[in-house]
């Protein structure tokens, strides 16, 4: 018989979990103001808020923690993790920061200035926070197709690239910074870009003379998806893609949480010395000198590591059939999701879930905090909440996708955990017209409201 598939580890390690009963489940929402943000996690049974910097680190990157150079500058730490982010990508710059929003802030203050647009794909929370702190504005050019959860086109990240020409005709070239690619498209329900789209978006932006950066934070993934779903690019390492990637950028972000396999750290790489140069100025004012950015030298050791083996097949393989199996249980049990399955999460269509609620209750909400009284289970919303107020009517803005998204942790839960997540959400689609209402706004914050804000039921 042929043999099943089984993970390329083995588990060294173990941390309890403990799971609570329903009615302390209600009690502790009531408590934490129906923001799942605000639950500790010794009150979570299984926790899918985040795939940032919750998933679990090898024996080989907990080594180099122990070898970490803690020397305020030029450590041997930075240069291991320069070297291998040169290799990866091609860029010669490195500024380390503590996390991948810190990596934004830092080269938005060089790039970004009131009144400019930033066109790009489905631009994330805190991407879109910094582009409206500055007074400009991020415009989603993401292919039309994304926003239908039932279309299997491989690559839903991909940028229209009549939409962006749109955003280049319509401004001119001193108000356009430059075009941002997510890798994978988190917003739009963690799917990939294809190397055709990134390569024409290039192509296209050099026309109008505007720069290209990544925002990436799953640039693996996203690498595995072109290998795996796109014609010609089969027989190329996961490494290579993305060295080819990148070569069609004049920058990154990213955020090392996610495909760094680290716990904490993100950086900016480049390859124009000026704006490294004006970089490096906002670095040491917000982070830390150059070479270590907010980061210990024992962080930057791990991420080194992690770096490489993110980036190899085995491992993308394993991670991403375990969100697969997930999503197909899904499917099989008529729950809607997001499709094709992506690489992190599975996105729940929370306006078929609950379509009898009204978008201004926060179906996606609802649904996530309906989740966790079931089950104990923490996922996040990608919907109104995420979307925010419009920073000039402050109106709440609806986004057309209304998601629960269920972010899966590198290397920490098994499938035994998938299948508990699978049965809890099935309970919950069995019983999905029993939840009348949804929720309400008590309190919120002027911007990125849904990290702190507060609810009750309507």
């Amino acid at each position: 018989m042929k043999l099943p598939y089984a993970e390329p580890y083995r588990i060294k390690m173990i941390e309890e979990i403990h799971q609570s009963t329903k009615e302390q489940r209600i009690q502790l929402l009531k408590n934490a103001h129906f923001n799942l943000f605000n639950l500790r996690s010794s009150h979570v049974y299984i926790d899918l808020l985040t795939d940032s910097g919750t998933g679990a680190m090898s024996d080989n990157q907990w080594s180099a923690l122990m070898s970490g150079d803690e020397s305020y500058a030029g450590s041997r730490s930075f240069e291991a993790l320069h070297e291998t982010v040169k290799n990866l990508t091609g860029f010669p710059y490195l500024l380390p920061t503590h996390q991948g929003r810190a990596a934004e802030n830092i080269l938005f203050s060089v790039l970004v200035k009131e009144g400019n647009v930033v066109p790009g794909n489905s631009h994330f929370d805190t991407t879109k926070g910094h582009i409206e702190m500055r007074k400009a504005h991020a415009i989603d050019c993401t292919i039309d197709k994304a926003f239908n959860v039932d279309d299997l086109h491989p690559f839903k990240g991909n940028i229209d690239l009549a939409k962006l020409e749109n955003v280049y005709l319509n401004h001119p070239k001193e108000e356009i910074p430059f075009c941002l690619i997510t890798i994978t498209c988190n917003s739009s329900g963690g799917q990939p870009v294809s190397l055709e789209n990134i390569k024409a978006v290039k192509k296209l932006s050099d026309q109008y003379g505007i720069p290209v950066y990544f925002d990436a934070a799953r640039f693996a993934e996203n690498a595995y998806f072109i290998k795996t779903r796109e014609a010609g690019q089969e027989n190329k390492t996961i490494k290579e893609i993305a060295k080819e990637v990148f070569s069609y950028g004049d920058g990154m972000t990213m955020s090392s949480k996610k495909d760094g396999l680290v716990n904490i750290g993100g950086f900016i790489a480049l390859n124009n010395e000026k704006v490294f140069q004006e970089a490096s100025n906002f670095t040491i004012i917000f982070e830390g000198f150059i070479t270590y950015g907010g980061m210990a030298g024992r962080d930057m050791a791990a991420l080194a590591v992690g770096l490489n083996e993110a980036t190899e097949f085995d491992y993308l393989e394993s991670r991403i059939s375990q969100v697969e199996y997930l999503g197909k249980k899904l499917i099989e049990y008529g729950v809607p999701i997001q499709k094709p399955i992506g690489g992190h999460a599975i996105f729940i269509d929370a306006l078929k879930f609950l379509p009898h609620l009204k978008r201004e209750e926060f179906p996606a909400q609802t649904l996530g905090l309906e989740l966790f009284k079931e089950a104990g289970i923490r996922a996040v919303e990608i919907g109104t909440l995420l979307a925010d107020r419009d920073p000039e009517t402050r109106e709440n803005r609806y986004p057309k996708l209304e998601l629960l998204r269920l972010a899966i942790p590198r290397r920490t839960y098994t499938n035994n955990h998938m299948d508990y997540i699978a049965a809890a959400l099935r309970n919950v689609f069995d019983r999905r017209n029993d939840i009348k209402t949804g929720y309400k706004i008590t309190w919120e914050p002027a911007i990125l409201r849904h990290f702190t804000v507060k609810l009750a039921e309507v």
